[in-house]
């Protein structure tokens, strides 16, 4: 599915900040995002479309300004310098009439910065029940060894307690206070798991470096799921990323911004991934592979 079609950005913008903004550069010491990208004007986006590149290559800018442009939800902010409204203002993007009709209520930016903010989340929560968990063993403990008697109506509450504790075991009295649904997942499942929960049918979604706190193992899981929300689930994906998972994803538009001009290219012309099969390349004796086929 196809929700943007293309995205155009401007020339290096020094006849507009001549005519127009010149005299603000004596108070700022950048002209950001003037100037970040060499040799790219125009994007034309597929279902999944990918942007790589070294880092300063203006993968993470791009995406946010596709962002802005669209006005798309997102958690974490970013740095907006004085001349990014104006960069912004001489951009242009076309979208398809599905995009406005069904997509833009459910469509968002995802940065690595909101998985950590997740993971973050969890680990504050998991810290404060396992406060709690100290506090209702201790509870436990008194309420099991109480000598406790009823003296008024207002002492049926603690009883009902006292009783709870000497009829069940430790672990069941903490339980059944506790959240069901606690996490004990570890940072890369819920990593991943953040990515499932929040990615929907029929959505645009911009992906900033979504393989950050990722293993192998579930970069290979969210390529398979962010194919088949293209394939079966009528998403689109613009995605920057170094991975070389994520790179091969299947029918992936790839724009290599370390290049001049900017041009697609194959997944497996990409420096960093040609980086990695020479590496594997050279250490390919210690690949052990046993008779069954299976790597040792």
């Amino acid at each position: 599915m196809l929700y943007l079609k293309n995205f155009s950005v401007p020339d290096d913008g020094v006849s507009y900040l001549r005519e127009n903004r010149e005299n603000r550069r004596t108070c700022y010491g950048s002209r950001y995002p003037f100037g970040v990208f060499h040799g790219l004007s125009h994007v034309e986006f597929e279902p999944i479309t990918i942007f790589c590149g070294g880092n300063g290559s203006g993968k993470t800018t791009l995406l946010n300004l596709i962002g802005e442009k669209l006005e798309l939800r997102r958690g974490a902010v970013f740095n907006r310098s004085a001349f990014f409204g104006d960069y912004l203002g001489l951009c242009r993007a076309e979208t398809a009439p599905a995009f406005d009709r069904e997509a833009r209520t459910v469509s968002r930016v995802i940065t690595s910065d909101d998985v950590f903010d997740y993971l973050l989340d969890l680990r504050c929560m998991n810290e404060g029940i396992d406060t709690k968990r100290r506090e209702l063993l201790a509870e436990y403990t008194d309420r099991r060894y109480a000598d406790f008697r009823m003296r008024s109506l207002e002492d049926l509450d603690e009883l009902r307690k006292v009783v709870d504790a000497q009829r069940h075991t430790g672990s069941r009295y903490v339980n059944e206070r506790l959240m069901r649904d606690v996490p004990g997942k570890s940072n890369g499942e819920s990593g991943f798991l953040y990515f499932t929960r929040h990615i929907g049918e029929g959505g645009l979604y911009l992906l900033d470096e979504p393989e950050n706190s990722l293993s192998a193992r579930f970069q290979l899981e969210l390529a398979k799921f962010l194919e088949d929300s293209a394939r079966f689930y009528r998403c689109q994906f613009v995605i920057a990323t170094h991975s070389p998972v994520l790179l091969a994803l299947k029918g992936a538009r790839v724009y290599d911004l370390d290049r001049t001009p900017v041009r697609v290219c194959r997944w497996t012309e990409v420096a960093d991934v040609a980086a990695f099969y020479k590496f594997f390349k050279a250490h390919e004796a210690d690949f052990a592979v046993s008779s069954d086929g299976e790597t040792r």
